[in-house]
């Protein structure tokens, strides 16, 4: 997959950046890579094929070319997403097996690590996390559980 996503990104590239886009060459681009093993890629493909193949008729106007050009982007965005390194903190397994319950709380709730914690403290970082990790506000049910148990774990502790 590699190797094809190399020549994918060259491929994308090059249509992208032509002066004249070919949106009977991107049907067929897209197409392919519709047919990726990438949940992500293959999503965004699906997209965007349906606005590609209606900006290939001869009636289509203006608003239908632009949509399928930003289709395409998002297609060309997706692919270059998955290339792209990822940088952050990574912790190794061995490091998230040493971690105390109460430090796992803690992180959770983003609250310091080497002092005493009080209640209403405890209470507003989890409102301050329950907000977006709430199913109701895109998060999920799961995580949301998590949470609790972690708020009620430090409330116990005290």
């Amino acid at each position: 997959m590699d190797a094809q996503a190399k020549a994918w990104k060259r491929e994308i590239d090059r249509l992208w950046s032509a002066p004249a886009f070919d949106y009977r060459e991107a049907v067929s681009f897209v197409a392919e890579i519709a047919r990726s093993e990438e949940p992500a890629l293959r999503a965004a493909a699906a997209q965007a094929l349906p606005n590609l193949r209606l900006a290939c008729l001869k009636t289509a106007d203006q608003m239908a070319r632009a949509l399928a050009r930003r289709r395409f982007g998002a297609v060309r965005d997706a692919l270059h997403a998955l290339a792209a390194p990822r940088f952050g903190a990574r912790r190794s397994a061995g490091e998230i097996e040493r971690m105390t319950p109460e430090e796992h709380h803690r992180r959770l709730l983003g609250l310091p690590l080497d002092r005493r914690l009080f209640g209403p403290e405890i209470h507003r970082a989890y409102k301050r996390v329950a907000k977006t990790v709430h199913p109701d506000a895109g998060g999920t049910e799961r995580a949301f559980l998590e949470l609790s148990a972690a708020r009620d774990a430090l409330m116990k502790a005290l």
